[in-house]
């Protein structure tokens, strides 16, 4: 049930501790999670699960009466740069391909001037062998980053974290999927007017119909049934 999971519900700056596991939760990975019983046990995992969705917030409210801020994984890779920039820190993306990767080491260069970047693509597999996984977490330990960014899509990188979390020597190790893809520019994001509004799904439902349809037409339908489920188990109780 979404009630299960504990969402952050303060600013971004008072996430303080040395190394913290940060995850996001939306309508479509609470839908996947439904058949995927370690991307659940992953997201509870997590040291900070954001509500990066307008969707579970209103679930949230509903369900419990909480007000939770939205908070996107676009939100955390902001929030993340700007302070490793203060500090001139290191951060290290990992994930997507070396064309994206270097998009993104490019603008990153012009707007945080003061952060070493670092990146490594590993290869597109549905299920790292050994050998590509002790080489992404040797070639992440030979920088120690102050932040991590892993960016494979969901619900691959959240269990990878999940899984290697021990073993990685990072600060801040973030799972921020197609934020990569927004900041290196080879997918544009939503204009803030909608963003604002709670719609920007609608938005890359637009721009990528073929692959977005079943996530939003279908996904929104079938989380909202779930979230009405819960809502009436709830009430059953009482």
């Amino acid at each position: 049930m979404l009630q299960n999971y504990t969402l952050f519900n303060q600013q971004l700056v008072e996430i303080n501790q040395p190394k913290v596991l940060i995850n996001t939760l939306n309508a479509h990975s609470y839908n996947t999670l439904q058949k995927d019983e370690n991307f659940g046990k992953a997201l509870l995992n997590s040291d900070v699960l954001l509500p990066d969705g307008i969707s579970v917030v209103w679930a949230m409210r509903l369900l419990t009466g909480k007000k939770l801020h939205k908070i996107a994984g676009h939100d955390l890779f902001s929030f993340e740069m700007q302070r490793v920039n203060n500090i001139g820190g290191t951060c290290f993306f990992l994930g997507s391909s070396e064309e994206t990767l270097q998009k993104i080491v490019k603008r990153a260069e012009t707007e945080y001037p003061n952060i070493k970047v670092y990146t490594y693509s590993p290869p597109y597999k549905n299920k790292f062998c050994k050998i590509d996984n002790n080489a992404m977490i040797e070639a992440v330990n030979a920088v120690k980053p102050d932040v991590l960014f892993i960016g494979m899509t969901a619900p691959k990188q959240e269990k990878w974290a999940n899984q290697n979390f021990q073993k990685l020597e990072a600060g801040h190790i973030c799972s921020i999927g197609a934020v990569f893809d927004f900041y290196a520019g080879t997918v544009k994001r939503a204009p803030q007017w909608l963003i604002h509004l709670g719609m920007e799904w609608s938005y890359r439902l637009v721009k990528e119909p073929r692959r977005m349809w079943k996530r939003y037409l279908i996904g929104n339908v079938k989380f909202i049934s779930l979230i009405l489920i819960e809502k009436l188990i709830n009430y059953n109780q009482f």
